[in-house]
């Protein structure tokens, strides 16, 4: 075990829970859990849903990882916690951890990049001038980012070795679940976000109407969270960029290069309403690749350019950032290494990079809308996932799919 991999609160000694429901620490949990399969409605459940490669749709030219979701990048753990409670409040968290280890003493290389700043990014300043991640990132609601924030701060406090710490820069994102979560209420406490860290484990991510993800939509249909990634061939580094979403945005659906909007329903807005249009949408990226704090914010960048292929118009109301991370272990930040020597890919080396985090940013969004069940929400409002047969027929239509897709 290498220095820096003792067990945090929330990435260690206790066994991972399980990342498709939701885990607190009192009796609630039974009555929300029985509140879901009538939240969200629609008869269709999760595992029904496809992902975009389900439907014959291949984005991009490279090839994914084994799971096609960022935990393809070695050491990468998700979790989530899921809040159903009556019918008013439909929201969580997500957490995402570059490694299992203590992230205080064994920091990444990362940066923040911003598409539109109409958000909530806390940790971002700090990210910006020193190049490192020293926290989880979470993601959850708008108004419940203190809250998540602070579950960060006491976690690493309390973490062994960490005694004499008196400033932790914790990162948590957001977007605005207030449509059909009571958003104003702030139902999310410290022991739902100490939950999803705690369940944040490798192997496949559960995507849609979960975690941060539960309460959003996303161009006129049912949002959530989705993941994918990209191998690079060895002729160019064999490296991995994988991506997670939390998706909130509006715009006109674009799937592959084909305006699928034209055939599943109007513009999600009303044209003469134009005020209306809002939302959010977060982009974590992961690579194993050997990228300092500046090569990682121009891979950031280009997963604007995926998010802009899904047909996003990034409007005034909507927060869009991206967090990237390296996850390498050769370019980890010792905190108590006063020089260090890193590792650092060539310039050369990022062009196809940049083409992976934009395809799999891509892929992670659309992958977001279509494992997304529908759901009920506060005042009875509803936001319906995208309908599936009328999708196929319409790539169908623009030949993106193939023909004899069942």
């Amino acid at each position: 075990m290498r220095k820096g991999e003792a067990a945090l609160n929330y990435a260690g000694k206790d066994p991972p829970l399980p990342a498709r429901e939701s885990v607190m620490f009192d009796a609630k949990p039974l009555c929300r859990l029985a509140i879901v399969a009538t939240a969200m409605g629609a008869g269709v459940t999760q595992a029904e849903r496809p992902r975009l490669r389900d439907l014959g749709v291949s984005v991009g030219i490279f090839a994914p990882g084994r799971l096609n979701a960022i935990t393809d990048v070695g050491g990468v753990r998700v979790g989530h916690d899921t809040l159903i409670e009556g019918d008013r409040v439909r929201t969580g968290a997500t957490a995402i951890l570059p490694h299992g280890g203590d992230l205080f003493q064994q920091k990444v290389p990362a940066a923040i990049v911003v598409g539109n700043g109409f958000g909530k990014l806390v940790g971002s300043t700090q990210v910006e001038e020193l190049g490192q991640l020293e926290t989880p990132i979470l993601l959850t609601n708008t108004l419940n980012v203190w809250e998540a924030a602070a579950t960060l701060v006491e976690a690493t406090l309390a973490a062994p070795g960490n005694a004499d710490v008196r400033s932790v820069n914790p990162v948590v994102g957001e977007t605005n679940d207030g449509y059909l979560n009571d958003i104003r209420s702030r139902p999310l406490r410290p022991e739902h976000f100490r939950a999803a860290l705690r369940a944040a484990s490798p192997g496949p991510v559960a995507e849609g109407a979960i975690g941060a993800g539960t309460g959003v939509r996303t161009m006129g249909f049912k949002g959530g969270i989705g993941s994918s990634s990209r191998r690079l061939p060895g002729s160019l580094g064999g490296y991995t960029v994988g991506v997670l979403t939390q998706t909130n945005f509006s715009g006109l659906l674009t799937i592959a290069g084909a305006p699928v909007w034209r055939d599943l329903g109007p513009a999600p807005y009303p044209e003469h309403d134009l005020s209306s249009k809002d939302g959010s949408c977060l982009i974590v990226v992961a690579t194993d690749a050997p990228l300092d704090a500046r090569q990682l914010k121009r891979l950031a960048r280009r997963a604007l350019i995926g998010m802009g292929r899904t047909g996003a118009d990034f409007s005034n109301g909507s927060g869009d950032y991206v967090i990237a991370f390296s996850a390498n272990d050769a370019v980890r930040i010792d905190a108590d290494t006063p020089v260090a020597t890193i590792p650092r890919l060539a310039e050369v080396g990022l062009t196809p990079l940049f083409e992976a985090v934009a395809e799999a940013t891509e892929e992670a969004i659309i992958n977001a809308l279509l494992r997304a069940t529908t759901v009920r929400g506060r005042d009875g409002n509803i936001s319906e996932a995208i309908p599936i047969g009328p999708l196929k027929e319409s790539l169908r239509r623009y030949g993106v799919t193939a023909d004899d897709l069942p």
